[in-house]
């Protein structure tokens, strides 16, 4: 399906906390064929510096072929669709 179809993720893994709907995402993307860019946002500085920037409210955040599918329910929601 997703033949050689590339996927950014930004996902939280601080030293104390590895954001389950990051590692969801990032799974749901391998199965299904995707080539993960996985961007880690590795301090809460560098979390609440991608929300502003990105006007979101949440992490993971998925761009597939430069579109951004949102969080890991919009990319499963998406990954029904194709």
């Amino acid at each position: 399906m997703a033949e050689n179809r590339t996927a950014t993720i930004y996902r939280m893994v601080l030293p104390d906390h590895i954001c389950p709907f990051g590692v969801r995402a990032k799974q749901m993307l391998e199965r299904a064929g995707f080539e993960v860019d996985d961007r880690l946002l590795q301090s809460r500085d560098a979390v609440d510096a991608f929300k502003a920037e990105q006007n979101v409210a949440t992490t993971p955040q998925i761009v597939i072929d430069g579109e951004r599918i949102g969080g890991s329910d919009d990319l499963e929601r998406y990954l029904e669709r194709v």
